[in-house]
C-alpha cells in the first residue's frame, strides 16, 4: 500500500513545496526549505549510517561564505555559486571523515563538534575574508539578470536546488550504496566480515551528506544576503539535530516536518516579541521524545503499520542496536 500511496504522497509534497509562499512570509517559507534540506541531510548520516554528528554547522557555514565571497568576487549566478558552496564543503568533509571514523558513538559526536569549533575558530580570525564578527555582508543574487530582491520570486528561483537536493538523499537511500549505509548502522561487524571497507563507506556517507547541508546553507546565506558566525557555531548543529529528531530519525521525510515546525514556531515567538524561544524549543522537544518516541512521522508509521496489520518493529532498548542487517551481497 505504501508503494501505491507513494506517487500521491510525492504529488502532495509538491503542491506543498510549491504553494508554501502563499500561506507563510517568503523568507519563512525559504527558512523552512533549507532547513529542511539541511535536516535531511544530516537523518542522511544519523538515520541512515548511524553516526550522530554534532559538527554539521562547520558544512552549512563553510558554504554559507563560500557562496557569497563566490558571489561577491566573481559575480556567478546563485546556483553556480551555491553549488561552489557545496563542493567546498563536500572538500571539507573528506579530512573531517576521515579523521572522525576512527571513533565511534558518543566520540565520534565530539570529535565531529572539535572540527566544527575549529572551523568556527578560523572563520572568526580570517576577518580580512569572512568580515569576523560582523559577517559576510552583501551577498547577491544574481541570475541572468532576472530581478530576484523579491523573497516571494527568490522562493521559486531556488526551489529547484531544493528539490534536487531533496531527490538526490531518496536516490542514494534507495540505491544499492544505501542499503549498505543501513547495515552498517545495524552491524557494522558483520558487514565488516563480508568484504565491506566500513570507514570508507562512512566518509562517503559523511562527504555526501556535507554536499547536501552545503546547498542548504549556501541557499540561506544568499536568501538572508549575508554570512554570519552563527551559521559555523555549534548551536546550528545542535539545532538541526533536534529537528531530524521530532520529525524522526531515519524516516528521511520526518526531518522536514521537524524543520518546518521549528523555524515556524521561532518566527512566531520572534514576531510576538517573546525572549525564551530556546526554553519554549526545549520544552517541545522534550515532549515530542516523550510523546513520540520515534518522532512525528516515525510514530505515525508505526501507528498506521499496526493498524493495518503490519508487522510494527517494537522500540529498541537504549544502547542496543539490532542484530539483523538487510540482504547485501558480500564483496568477491
Amino acid at each position: 500500500m505504501t508503494r501505491r500511496l507513494g506517487p500521491l504522497w510525492v504529488a502532495a509534497g509538491l503542491a506543498v513545496a510549491v504553494g508554501l509562499p502563499w500561506f507563510v512570509y517568503p523568507p519563512v517559507a525559504l527558512d523552512i526549505a533549507c532547513w529542511a534540506l539541511f535536516a535531511v541531510a544530516l537523518d542522511l548520516l544519523l538515520g541512515f549510517t548511524g553516526l550522530l554528528s554534532f559538527g554539521h554547522a562547520a558544512f552549512w557555514g563553510s558554504s554559507a561564505y563560500a557562496t557569497g565571497l563566490v558571489a561577491i568576487h566573481a559575480g556567478a549566478p546563485f546556483p553556480v555559486a551555491v553549488l561552489a558552496g557545496a563542493a567546498v564543503a563536500m572538500l571539507l568533509a573528506v579530512p573531517i571523515g576521515w579523521l572522525s571514523v576512527r571513533r565511534t558513538g558518543i566520540y565520534f559526536a565530539m570529535v565531529t563538534l572539535a572540527f566544527a569549533q575549529t572551523v568556527y575558530f578560523a572563520v572568526n580570525q580570517w576577518g580580512s575574508v569572512t568580515g569576523g564578527e560582523n559577517g559576510l555582508q552583501g551577498v547577491p543574487r544574481e541570475l541572468a539578470g532576472l530581478d530576484l530582491s523579491e523573497p516571494f520570486y527568490f522562493y521559486y528561483a531556488a526551489l529547484p536546488l531544493i528539490l534536487a537536493g531533496l531527490f538526490a538523499a531518496w536516490r542514494v537511500v534507495r540505491s544499492p550504496f544505501g542499503r549498505v549505509l543501513v547495515a552498517i548502522r545495524d552491524n557494522p561487524a558483520r558487514v565488516r566480515a563480508l568484504g565491506y571497507p566500513v570507514e570508507r563507506y562512512e566518509v562517503l556517507a559523511i562527504v555526501l551528506s556535507a554536499g547536501l547541508a552545503g546547498i542548504a546553507g549556501g541557499l540561506f546565506a544568499v536568501s538572508h544576503g549575508f554570512a554570519s558566525l552563527q551559521e559555523v557555531y555549534w548551536t546550528t548543529s545542535g539545532k538541526v539535530v533536534i529537528m531530524t529528531v521530532l520529525g524522526g530519525i531515519g524516516t528521511l521525510w520526518g526531518p522536514i516536518i521537524g524543520a518546518a515546525l521549528l523555524v515556524v514556531m521561532e518566527d512566531q515567538l520572534a514576531t510576538a516579541g517573546f525572549d525564551g524561544i530556546n526554553l519554549v524549543t526545549g520544552a517541545v522537544f522534550v515532549l515530542v521524545v516523550l510523546v513520540f518516541r520515534r518522532g512525528i512521522l516515525g510514530t505515525i508509521r508505526h501507528r498506521l503499520a499496526r493498524r493495518s496489520g503490519g508487522r510494527a518493529v517494537p522500540d529498541p532498548e537504549p544502547g542496543v542496536q539490532p542484530a539483523s542487517v538487510p540482504e547485501i551481497e558480500p564483496v568477491r
